[in-house]
């Protein structure tokens, strides 16, 4: 069982120590390491890089511009292994007439209301307690449910239900990790909302796989 008072604040930027008692800079906790108007990023959700960039938002969503009007919103605990890309709406051309060329972006004529520029797309939504695999690719106005798992390499698009594991390109179910009405009443008990205390103190019953147990630890 692990010491709640060795359990890293969310502010903290490395929350990984190695065996030297220096910190592992490949790792941090995400919404001490991005600072962006078009970004946000719950509670101890982490993010992993062979090697760490200068600017993780960057990295992570290349064309979540601080201009952009979608958001991108991740939730808490969430999982994100290295080379995961969020392609976001800004990186979107036309695509419903002859030519998707973005001619609006060539010189210096304005760019509001130009007709080669699409429409402001959705926001992209990412759950609590995703885990997203090394490599995978998600996708404009992709909408994650929580506890969902994302098999490396994938390219995710849509909507995926809450603790389903997905894999593939285009990102297909491969199976669900409970039935419906289980992964309805996980999405209830929605541990991570608990004090960070009772969360670890309950480890074992949060990665277990007794949700009765899980309901019985539960604050009231």
């Amino acid at each position: 069982m692990t010491d709640d008072q060795t359990f890293p604040a969310p502010d903290v930027m490395h929350p990984v120590k190695l065996a030297d008692g220096t910190v592992h800079t490949g790792t941090v906790f995400l919404a001490a390491a991005i600072s962006h108007p078009r970004i946000h990023v719950g509670d101890y959700t982490y993010a992993s890089a062979h090697q760490a960039p200068a600017d993780w938002a960057r990295h992570l969503a290349p064309y979540t511009y601080d201009f952009s009007p979608e958001r991108l919103v991740i939730g808490k605990f969430c999982q994100i292994a290295d080379g995961v890309q969020f392609i976001t709406s800004s990186a979107n051309h036309r695509y419903d007439g002859i030519s998707s060329y973005p001619f609006a972006i060539f010189g210096r004529a304005s760019k509001s209301g130009r007709p080669s520029l699409p429409e402001p797309g959705a926001d992209t939504i990412v759950g609590n307690d995703v885990w997203i695999g090394q490599g995978a690719c998600i996708l404009p106005g992709a909408r994650i449910g929580h506890g969902v798992i994302v098999g490396a390499g994938s390219v995710v698009g849509g909507e995926i239900a809450d603790y389903s594991v997905v894999a593939g390109n285009p990102a297909r179910p491969v199976r669900r990790r409970f039935s419906p009405q289980v992964a309805a009443r996980l999405v209830h008990l929605a541990w991570w909302d608990w004090p960070i205390e009772k969360v670890v103190t309950s480890e074992a019953v949060i990665c277990g796989g007794d949700v009765d147990a899980l309901a019985q630890v539960a604050p009231r």
